[in-house]
């Protein structure tokens, strides 16, 4: 087991490593500046790229930003915060957006498992038939609608939770977003619950269990249900980075300051080190969960280790 999670550690790290390099390459391929102010000379434009080390060779800045971010320095911003701490720029949003993102995950499991659960059990009925058109309705609408469509009626018209952020009503301002964010994996989730349990039901092993004469609780809870959580294991993982990093445009309809919308507002400026900074750590967020997952999964179906040799 040990081999197991070394070995996807390591091809994790590597992963992150080339993440960064992508993404200080193409941030140093993209037309503009900075300093795109009018009223600096060239020579004071001269004098902030010398400043920041912007006029160094790419390979010498990119070694000396791994090397500063290895000590938890991700530079300054040269535009949003002039001269602010990447680091702690990040920080309070990230958070933000992690209480939001985490909100949605949690209740979207729950009611995904017992849609999903719920259509399985009732194959074929207008039970599945309604439980599969939810599905059908998270995955196809984007959660920037449902956002636009909670904050009209919920928010504006029936005034149930308000519509912006509020620092001073922080919980409640954070009802519609997560609402609007979890349909998706309500969706997803109870779609491949529906899924993996029609087959588990359905297959030797169950019969077997009923042959027993186990009860038909504890056979859906101990035993089917058990087996169908294998695959999803895998399923929420991604989904958890993808409610961080599609959250941008839901922060943005209900104002609230979260790493997307920060993020969108470092690219307008062009402002370097917010958007590398922000843009890392969505793809560490996504890397870490996948390693998580991937260990998990091993751990749960030990046929995995074996399979690949790493038992």
């Amino acid at each position: 087991m040990s081999k197991y999670i070394l070995k996807r550690v390591l091809v994790s790290l590597a992963t992150l490593l080339v993440i960064l390099f992508v993404l200080f390459l193409m941030e140093d391929l993209m037309p503009g500046s900075p300093f795109n102010d009018e009223k600096l000379s060239v020579a004071q434009k001269a004098a902030l790229y010398a400043k920041y080390g912007l006029d160094q060779p790419f390979m010498i800045r990119f070694f000396r930003y791994f090397s500063n971010a290895m000590q938890g320095d991700l530079g300054v911003s040269y535009v949003l915060s002039k001269n602010k701490a990447v680091t702690s720029m990040v920080t309070g949003p990230l958070m933000v957006s992690i209480r939001v993102g985490g909100q949605a995950m949690l209740i979207g499991s729950v009611l995904g498992l017992l849609l999903g659960i719920a259509a399985a059990l009732n194959h074929n009925t207008w039970i599945d038939t309604l439980c599969s058109f939810i599905s059908i309705v998270g995955v196809s609408v984007p959660s920037y609608v449902f956002a636009l469509l909670l904050a009209y009626y919920v928010g504006f018209k029936l005034g149930w939770a308000p519509i912006l952020y509020s620092a001073r009503n922080f919980s409640a301002s954070l009802i519609l977003p997560t609402i609007a964010l979890a349909m998706f994996p309500i969706a997803n989730i109870s779609r491949f619950t529906r899924s993996e349990m029609i087959d588990v039901l359905g297959s030797d092993y169950i019969q077997l269990v009923q042959a027993k004469g186990v009860r038909e609780n504890k056979m859906i809870i101990h035993h089917a249900l058990r087996n169908t959580l294998i695959p999803i294991v895998t399923v929420m993982g991604p989904l958890l980075v993808n409610l961080l990093t599609g959250s941008m445009v839901v922060e943005k309809v209900f104002a609230i300051p979260g790493i997307g919308m920060l993020m969108v507002q470092a690219i307008q400026g062009n402002d370097y080190n917010v958007v590398i900074a922000c843009a890392f750590v969505y793809s560490a967020m996504y890397i870490i969960m996948m390693l998580i997952v991937d260990i998990l999964y091993g751990v749960i179906d030990p046929r995995i280790r074996v399979a690949k040799g790493d038992d």
